[in-house]
């Protein structure tokens, strides 16, 4: 067994999170941790559903403390309740709501109680191989699945991620979050990188382009700001001007060179974007106005086998087969091809969806929108693509003339389809059973539109 402690070695008394009505010290959070752990079983699976994040930060600290797994489900929609429910027998909420939230659930309320003068408490040490989260993948390609995570190769992770990072932003920053903070990007980068990494957490999760201006202004300089490419473009177009940020972190979708460097122009500060997956965590990062290979973290390995890729190394308990086309160099650094599932081939022409909806974003007056692949009518001998848009003020002709200045025509979408709003989740991502909706909405058994 190889323990190492649970919180970085830091001097107790630093400022470790920011509240509203405070300043948290390293000591006063483990005091927290040891507190709250105090109150947990001694064995079972802990749901944990608090809303701020430093509640959430605490309660799955005192859980790895305590030795508990934390398993953290990408939505409460009752369907996918009821299969993390059966994946985890005897399964216990915790969380800071007035009432449980889960009410077919045992239910522990988290109340913080330790002071400022809370007397500094020994280390606790975690086994390396213990198993501290289940997570679930989004849902983004099809059913969400489950992957447990270890402390000690998490830890690695972050701090692999948090070297490249740091250097960019001259140290250690203050983190604020736009993402869910039970999604895997959400937890590593505002939960995990300022607690294992020297950093600062806040528990505000904003939203609205004030919200997040507001809550960077709160923090002390450096400042890093953790956003989704949807959310990124929302909080442009808004024109609210922001603190100086050290840098953007964006991850969850492609970025566009061409929004990375909108992004950078607005708000003085360089973007870096993450590569990874529930299943890998982080692995890669690069600077995407300036950079189109990836750059691997500390401690991973890319192999391939055939046509497929595998990530190998000291982060993870096996290896993680990637769900992506990618290119290899030389130096081990890769370029992203697209997401296996994105490859298309219409009339024998091959393209790839982030690419197509890349351009369809592109375009002037096209506030949001998505390439799909459409049921196929009786009478239609090819398969063709199709495309919700959101464009107020546009037509189909003036979209599709557009498309035509920029891809194969094979690949305009046939129809298009314009609609007020995308059902895209907390993430920016829009999920597969959302977009199943969205299409048998749109059009009938025949495959003809409704």
């Amino acid at each position: 067994m190889t323990l190492i402690p649970l919180l970085p070695d830091t001097p107790p008394d630093q400022p470790f999170a920011y509240l509203r009505d405070s300043v948290v010290t390293r000591a006063r959070f483990l005091a927290h941790v040891s507190e709250v752990a105090d109150t947990l079983p001694d064995e079972g699976c802990l749901l944990n559903l608090c809303v701020d994040r430093y509640h959430f930060a605490v309660t799955l600290f005192a859980a790895i403390q305590r030795g508990l797994l934390t398993v953290l489900p990408n939505s409460l929609a009752p369907e996918h309740l009821a299969k993390v429910m059966q994946d985890h027998p005897g399964l216990q909420v915790v969380g800071d709501q007035a009432d449980n939230p889960v009410p077919s659930l045992p239910w522990q309320a988290v109340r913080l109680q330790a002071t400022a003068s809370t007397p500094h408490l020994p280390m606790p040490m975690v086994d390396f191989h213990q198993t501290i989260a289940c997570v679930y993948t989004s849902g983004s390609t099809g059913t969400p699945t489950a992957h447990y995570k270890q402390f000690g190769r998490v830890r690695l992770g972050i701090l692999g991620g948090a070297e490249v990072l740091w250097s960019k932003t001259g140290g250690p920053c203050a983190v604020v979050g736009t993402v869910p903070i039970r999604h895997m990007y959400g937890l590593e980068s505002s939960v995990l990188l300022p607690v294992l990494a020297g950093g600062m957490l806040m528990e505000d999760v904003p939203f609205f382009p004030a919200d997040i201006a507001d809550s960077l202004a709160r923090l002390p300089a450096p400042r890093l700001l953790v956003i989704t490419p949807f959310h990124l473009r929302k909080l442009i177009e808004s024109g609210i001007p922001l603190p100086p940020v050290a840098a953007i972190l964006s991850a969850t979708a492609p970025l566009s060179a061409e929004l990375a460097q909108a992004a950078e122009q607005a708000f003085g500060s360089r973007l870096v974007e993450i590569y990874g997956s529930t299943e890998t965590g982080q692995i890669a990062m690069r600077e995407t106005a300036r950079e189109t290979a990836w750059q691997r973290l500390s401690g991973v390995q890319l192999v391939q086998r055939g046509e497929e890729t595998w990530a190998e190394g000291e982060l993870f308990a096996q290896p993680q087969l990637l769900n992506d086309v990618v290119e290899i160099s030389a130096d081990g650094d890769f370029r992203l091809i697209d997401r296996k599932a994105n490859m298309v081939n219409v009339a024998g022409k091959r393209s790839s969806m982030s690419f197509l909806n890349a351009t369809l974003l592109q375009l002037p007056g096209v506030t949001d929108g998505v390439f799909f692949v459409p049921p196929r009518s009786q009478a239609q001998d090819v398969e063709r693509l199709a495309a919700f848009v959101v464009a107020p003020g546009k037509t189909r002709e003036e979209i599709l003339a557009a498309l035509r200045a920029h891809m194969d025509p094979v690949f305009l979408p046939r129809p298009l389809l314009l609609i007020d709003e995308l059902p895209r989740d907390g993430n920016g991502k829009l999920l597969a059973r959302s977009l199943t909706q969205l299409v048998n909405t749109h059009f009938d058994a025949k495959g003809e539109t409704a």
